[in-house]
């Protein structure tokens, strides 16, 4: 997948809601991203075009194994590097922050280096 911030946004954030709830809708998108609804169904459409997710009749959306597999990747880079940048002292929140900027720009070899490198 061409690196695209919000698709990975977006699929890591179907990937978070689906862990908790037993089916995931563009509203709890849009909710859980602070969006408004008809934003949401444009990037749903996008991601459906380029097989990412797929959506039921009702509404539900699923991630495919390819957007599955952008999603956790996107995920493990949040939680390592928000927990990381947290234990260099940074505050929760702007760790946060900083972890989902990262995440996007960050090469796989780089971010490899890091995990293989600090113990969390």
């Amino acid at each position: 997948m061409h690196r695209n911030e919000s698709a990975e946004d977006y699929l890591e954030t179907i990937l978070i809601l689906s862990k908790c709830r037993p089916v995931v809708r563009s509203v709890d998108i849009a909710e859980e991203m602070g969006f408004k609804k008809p934003s949401v169904s444009v990037a749903m459409k996008n991601l459906r075009e380029k097989n990412h997710i797929t959506v039921t009749k009702e509404g539900f959306i699923y991630l495919t194994p390819s957007g599955k597999e952008i999603a956790e990747m996107i995920y493990e880079r949040h939680e390592l590097l928000t927990k990381w940048l947290v234990k260099l002292g940074v505050d929760e929140k702007i760790a946060a922050e900083d972890a989902c900027r990262i995440e996007h720009d960050i090469s796989k070899e780089s971010f490899e280096a890091i995990k293989n490198h600090i113990k969390i």
